[in-house]
């Protein structure tokens, strides 16, 4: 069974990590590697409100 993790961030630290997906997805574009895992985390920390956490 996986264990989840949850991290609560803040407006900034959020940007940073997106920032941070960013361009590891560029690398991995550049690189002509998939990108899937990358997008979905990218979609799952954008879309997340101010309480609400990642799971």
């Amino acid at each position: 069974m996986k264990r989840k993790h949850y991290v609560e961030l803040n407006r900034q630290e959020r940007r940073l990590a997106l920032n941070g997906l960013n361009r590891f997805r560029n690398k991995l574009i550049a690189a002509g590697r998939y990108t899937d895992a990358v997008d979905e985390l990218k979609i799952a920390a954008a879309t997340v409100s101010g309480s609400r956490r990642i799971g």
